[in-house]
């Protein structure tokens, strides 16, 4: 899971020396590390790596843990890398027939932080990644630490070993507090909040009469009243929910039927703008002003499918503005940045239109803007064609 946040000071926690008795992998010691930092533990020692130290493979794996790689001791056998330690737990899951206690790793934390609090120094061996460790080397441990695992399928990778005892240590030294919780952006919805946004709610499906039958209409409501008092709704949660029925009560506001134009409307008002003036825009009063303006608020469903595509692609975003004035003319999207026109070319266009758009081409092109045409329904069919088209005139290297 990603997401840590550079901002944050992370914890620093005496803990259990981590001991890794000849790992033979690089990258299980880098996530093994990585999973030492996910749980503030820092004390890494390694018994004779198959793969040498450093390792490149385990800088790689440890995404970030290079604080605890490059304090790493290293120790040539098991006997040399314990001896300073006076209460040692083995790692293992399978039964070695010895006589010494076996303990799961939340019972090993616990005796662990006691311990290190009065001064102790404590070690968790891990073994071999192929074949754990040995019985001279578990005979060396003061306790067994083994997980409840499937017994059918019980072996863990050296990192999961390592992951499961840091979480039971750092869970019971921070008292198992979580780093960040559901954010309370606004203040709970009073009983007056609610009853009001009900009211409305009520209101308006009677007028679709939707409470029916009769009979069942008090079990209905009470079943409806319940829905939003289980949520305990904050007041943010009414404005957006009473704003939500309205919407849908009132339908889309607009002069375009449903808020957005099909292209045989947007074919009709283009004609209307180039008929009454000819591409320009002579003042803000003007009809071809408005026009405009009802075509910049009503986009077609091949505009609209462009303008986000223009404004979410991290290539294009920001670059492009819609339904703007260059000069006396508005083409569909404009880039002054990289002084590119898209112009959308809808099916079934009129002579009035593709005259105009041939003379507002004419001009832009004669002030050094490259002008590119981009029909409706491609754009509906695969957008990347034409995206990828753009990309090409505004890097042409790439």
């Amino acid at each position: 899971m990603s997401g840590t946040d550079k901002s944050k000071t992370g914890l620093t926690l005496d803990g259990p020396v981590i001991i890794l008795v000849e790992p033979q992998l690089g990258e299980n010691i880098g996530m093994a590390a990585r999973a030492m930092g996910n749980f503030a533990l820092s004390a890494l020692r390694i018994v004779n790596p198959r793969d040498g130290w450093p390792n490149v493979a385990a800088q790689r794996a440890a995404a970030g843990a290079d604080h605890i790689l490059e304090k790493v001791e290293l120790f040539a056998t098991v006997g040399e890398a314990v001896a300073d330690l006076d209460l040692l737990f083995a790692t293992s899951a399978r039964a070695h027939d010895q006589a010494k206690p076996v303990v799961g790793p939340e019972a090993a934390t616990i005796e662990i932080a006691g311990h290190v609090a009065s001064g102790g120094k404590a070690g968790i061996l891990f073994g071999r990644e192929r074949w754990g460790l040995t019985n001279e080397e578990v005979a060396l441990a003061n306790r067994i630490i083994t997980f409840p695992v499937n017994p059918g399928f019980a072996s863990l990778n050296l990192a999961q070993a390592v992951l499961l005892v840091g979480y039971e240590w750092f869970k019971r030294a921070t008292s198992g507090a979580l780093p960040h919780a559901m954010p309370e952006r606004s203040e709970r919805a009073s009983q007056h909040q609610i009853q009001a946004f009900f009211e409305n709610l009520v209101r308006e499906l009677d007028r679709v009469e939707f409470l029916r039958p009769p009979e069942k209409r008090d079990t209905m409501l009470v079943n409806l009243r319940n829905i939003f008092t289980r949520m305990d709704p904050t007041k943010q949660d009414m404005h957006t929910l009473h704003g939500v029925v309205m919407a849908i009560a009132e339908g889309r506001k607009g002069p375009a039927k449903g808020g957005v134009l099909d292209g045989a409307q947007a074919t009709r008002l283009r004609a209307l703008l180039a008929e009454h003036g000819q591409g320009g825009v002579p003042d803000s009063g003007s009809t071809v002003r408005g026009l405009a303006r009802l075509l910049r608020r009503n986009p077609t469903d091949a505009e609209r499918l462009l303008w986000q595509a223009l404004t979410r692609d991290r290539r294009f975003a920001g670059q492009f503005k819609r339904q703007t004035p260059v000069g006396r003319h508005i083409p569909d999207f404009v880039s002054f940045v990289h002084r590119i026109a898209v112009e959308l070319v809808n099916p079934g266009e009129s002579e009035t239109i593709v005259a105009d758009r041939a003379a507002r081409r004419q001009w832009l092109e004669a002030r050094d803007y490259r002008v590119i045409e981009i029909e409706a329904k491609e754009v509906e069919r695969d957008i990347t064609v034409d995206l990828d088209r753009l990309q090409g005139m505004i890097s042409p290297s790439t």
